[in-house]
């Protein structure tokens, strides 16, 4: 809220430099801000008295919008990479799919492992869960399980994340 928009009785006020001006009715400190050229900006309507500042508004939103990018580029997403297996892969086949896994996980990826079932496979699902039990031992290293794994429909899943 700005200027007129600003309802309340009382209000902290905030003068353009920092300093505090103490508090006063909202009609005062607007005539202080018209005064001095500038905004009267509420910058805290929770507090009690709301507290509001004399500023330029158009500076002190773009100045808002530079903080709010600044924030953002300092913050990582975490991606999820899929491995996708089956139940009768080979060891080869699973050292390669493990290392890749390694890869995703040292670069700060969450790793979530897929043991996809089809046909008569189905059947044998117990049989399998030695697979995800074993590529955790091995990625135990580098990776803790977050989530153990889990039968949902046709496959079995779990996420790996990496160790801290």
């Amino acid at each position: 809220m700005i200027n007129e928009q600003i309802r309340d009785k009382e209000v902290r006020v905030i003068g353009e430099n920092g300093e505090q001006l103490g508090i006063m009715s909202a009609k005062e400190a607007l005539k202080l801000a018209e005064e001095a050229e500038l905004d009267l900006v509420k910058i805290a309507p929770t507090a009690q008295p709301p507290v509001c500042r004399i500023v330029d508004y158009g500076k002190f939103k773009y100045e808002q919008l530079r903080k709010e990018k600044e924030a953002k580029k300092k913050q990582k997403t975490i991606e999820i990479k899929e491995i996708r297996l089956s139940p009768n892969i080979d060891t080869n086949d699973l050292n390669t799919k493990m290392n890749a896994a390694r890869k995703f996980l040292t670069k700060g990826d969450r790793v979530k492992i897929t043991l996809r079932f089809r046909g008569r496979e189905m059947a044998h699902m117990n049989n399998s869960k030695h697979i995800l039990d074993d590529i955790a031992e091995n990625l135990a290293d580098v990776a803790v399980v977050e989530k153990a794994p889990k039968v949902e429909g046709r496959s079995m899943t779990m996420f790996l994340a990496q160790k801290k």
